[in-house]
């Protein structure tokens, strides 16, 4: 097999796993917290933490990868994981607030190192003259890790229900530190190492392109979040009186569904009929999506029935979602540097956390003041600002392979 190719597929099964795992927990700690009593907002504190880390590790993990190489940060990231899963195995009386956030701040640690070192893996094994080839592996590997979080969901739920908290978190410790020793052998050991070592303040990019992608990544998942992390599973559950299971089995469909779109993404914005997207298309595909989320959320208090609004436009999101999650995946990939691309992969990985912290605390705070209408209203601002901010975006990104000099 190309050695490249054997690379690219041991880094997609590390991400792969660690993803399952991930979207098992989530789904794991709102269902158990909410069924123990806590509130929309206290459920969101719980992942404050979680988000936080995750800002401040995609900033600083960017310049790790640089000096240490892609592959000690991701190997760092599994073994967080299992660390963070193993707290949270601890009799009952000690799953306090404090230790819950502790451990999510592990798990969001780990979360982040891991997708940094693999986003960040794909650009130096695909030549730079091949952004299509590009634009599909970025686009495979970012679908099909979050239709495995959507399964991560449903199996969190499943896992809820037959094992409980203690034994479902037990026995996915065990099986990603299988995965975290088979990645310690095999994965290359060099990965991702800049020829220069950078200095702590290059952190922050220098590329204006970055910085206006990076924003307008803020913007779009702080837009998906503001609903979804906690103010719709705790709807159904709630309002619309579904069993977890319904809950769990319904975010992991919407999720498989979005990744199943991601990893179309090529085919779906034209790659075969041209050239691969640029900036007009980040900006183009946003607009729909902001008008999908303000007609949710007049629909909702106009009165029309909860149940048919949220499946039908929730799917209708998720395929206009995953399009534009993917246009800006490939972009980051296609504008960073070469050498030390970690350090500008994370600084918009930074971004990217922000903007799911925003939405976390949101979810559960305007969830419970306003409730999910007002979720989804803000939904369709921050889509707007998204698409604001992308119209300075470059128009031909195969045109700057290294715009960490731009």
């Amino acid at each position: 097999m190309n050695p490249q190719l054997r690379q690219y597929l041991l880094v997609t099964a590390n991400y792969w796993a660690f993803t399952l795992t991930d979207g098992a927990l989530r789904m794991l700690v709102v269902l158990h917290f909410h069924q123990l009593g806590y509130s929309p907002l206290q459920v969101a504190m719980l992942f404050v933490f979680y988000e936080i880390f995750g800002v401040v590790t995609n900033l600083v993990g960017g310049w790790l990868g640089a000096r240490l190489g892609l592959n000690r940060t991701m190997n760092l990231g599994l073994v967080l994981q299992v660390g963070a899963l193993a707290m949270l195995a601890v009799p009952a009386a000690m799953l306090t607030v404090p230790w819950v956030m502790a451990a999510q701040a592990f798990s969001g640690i780990a979360k982040d190192l891991n997708k940094m070192s693999a986003k960040g893996s794909i650009k130096l094994l695909v030549p730079g003259d091949q952004q299509a080839r590009l634009y599909r592996w970025v686009a495979l590997l970012t679908g099909s890790k979050n239709a495995l979080k959507g399964v991560g969901f449903f199996l969190g739920a499943l896992l809820l229900a037959s094992l409980g908290f203690a034994g479902a978190v037990l026995a996915m410790a065990g099986a990603l530190a299988l995965v975290w020793i088979g990645s310690l052998i095999f994965l290359q050991a060099d990965l991702g190492r800049a020829k220069a070592k950078p200095k702590f303040r290059e952190l922050l990019s220098k590329s204006p392109a970055i910085n206006r992608l990076s924003a307008a990544r803020l913007f779009l998942f702080g837009a998906r979040d503001v609903w979804f992390v906690v103010a719709l599973p705790v709807f159904l559950a709630e309002v619309l009186a579904w069993p977890h299971a319904q809950v769990g089995g319904f975010m992991a469909l919407w999720i498989i569904g979005y990744g199943g779109v991601q990893a179309l993404a090529p085919a779906i914005t034209g790659l075969r009929r041209g050239p691969v997207p640029d900036g007009r298309a980040a900006f183009g595909w946003a607009l729909p999506l902001a008008t999908l989320a303000a007609g949710m959320a007049a629909a909702l208090w106009a009165g029309w029935p909860a149940q048919t609004v949220l499946v039908g436009g929730l799917l209708a999101f998720g395929v206009l979602f995953a399009l534009n999650s993917a246009l800006h995946s490939y972009l980051i990939v296609s504008y960073a540097r070469e050498d030390g691309v970690s350090l500008d992969v994370g600084f918009y990985y930074m971004a990217n956390a922000g903007g799911r912290l925003l939405g976390t605390v949101l979810s559960g705070a305007v969830y419970q003041a306003w409730g999910l209408a007002a979720c989804l209203a803000i939904s369709a601002a921050f889509v707007l600002l998204a698409a604001a901010v992308s119209l300075g975006l470059p128009r031909h990104p195969e045109a700057h392979p290294d715009a960490g000099g731009a």
